[in-house]
């Protein structure tokens, strides 16, 4: 593993133009609408896991479709008061495991709503919550980044990116929760997720996005050869005559676009080494962050990026905001 991507000073000012499609606006508009059309129907069931600091609560929501998506809530034992919430979202192939493996944020005194992906969940850790729409009816390349990809009302990801701003309405619904401080997280995957969820709900207060995934598609599946942005370029080898459609697609969905939309303030994490999200393409998101920012660099990291280092950042972060 060495440097690939450009030098630090130029990932500093590097803005490069968006691909933005004109409606994309009323895109995400009309689909979040038809999204509230179904009632959140969000339950907490009580789950005793044997912990003394910490409650957790079995949740489902539903997403996308009206349909019901997994999660945790985990408060601390000891409160007063309603608590800031930090909403979690999982990396690729990801699923929300046990309550046990999310004692973080909980234990920094503030409620932790973590979402289960749809679809995943069998890589590296278990999920529960199936995807139960239809993928559009393209063929796609194993994993998720193709499901879809020809047309964006059936895209993979705006099904996990509505269910992510309905995963803040339902943290919002818990009583512990304070409506008015909510932060957003994730690293990978979760992390583009995170910017996504920062765009599309513009009263969020915080977000830390480590690492992010599903930022600058086009250069980023030019830059290298590692998956998961290998599914598109191995569609798109395939499928040669549907390149622009999948582009299309992916515009709706670029963190870049998101990016220029989020007002909360920010915490980015970026490794300079990083050959599955190349820095360029987290500065990429990172420079046309619209609101209060920071990314702390690791130089000889890659996709594991600052790890501990990186939590400990963020831990310091929140507690800046949430004096």
């Amino acid at each position: 593993m060495a440097f690939f991507d450009l030098p630090l000073n130029q990932l500093k000012t590097y803005v490069p133009a968006r691909e933005e499609p004109a409606d994309f606006d009323s895109f995400w508009k009309s689909t979040l609408d038809e999204a509230r059309t179904f009632p959140l129907n969000a339950t907490f069931e009580k789950v005793d896991y044997g912990l003394v600091a910490q409650e957790t609560f079995d949740v489902t929501f539903n997403g996308f479709g009206g349909q019901p998506v997994k999660g945790w809530l985990i408060l601390p034992s000891q409160r007063k008061g309603k608590l800031p919430c930090v909403v979690e979202y999982i990396g690729y192939g990801g699923g929300r495991s046990f309550a046990i493996d999310w004692l973080l944020w909980a234990s920094a005194g503030y409620a932790h709503f973590i979402m289960d992906t749809r679809g995943q969940g069998s890589t590296w850790s278990a999920g529960d919550t199936p995807d139960l729409y239809a993928d559009g009816g393209n063929a796609h390349y194993p994993g998720s980044m193709t499901k879809g990809i020809l047309d964006p009302k059936h895209y993979y990801y705006c099904r996990v990116f509505t269910d992510a701003v309905r995963a803040i309405e339902a943290a919002r619904s818990h009583s512990a929760v304070d409506v008015t401080q909510i932060a957003v997280t994730g690293g990978s995957q979760g992390g583009g997720i995170t910017i996504a969820a920062a765009g599309l709900v513009p009263d969020v207060v915080a977000a830390m996005p480590d690492v992010p995934f599903l930022c600058h598609y086009r250069r980023a599946t030019e830059l290298v050869d590692t998956y998961p942005y290998k599914e598109i370029a191995e569609f798109c080898h395939v499928h040669r005559d549907k390149m622009d459609m999948v582009f299309n697609t992916l515009s709706y969905f670029d963190g870049v676009n998101f990016s220029a939309r989020a007002k909360a303030k920010t915490l980015f994490s970026v490794g300079l080494m990083d050959q599955v999200c190349p820095p360029s393409t987290v500065y990429a998101a990172y420079n046309h962050w619209a609101g209060e920012k920071d990314i702390k660099v690791y130089p000889y990291n890659g996709h594991e990026g600052g790890e501990s280092y990186q939590t400990i950042e963020k831990v310091k972060f929140l507690k800046r905001i949430w004096k």
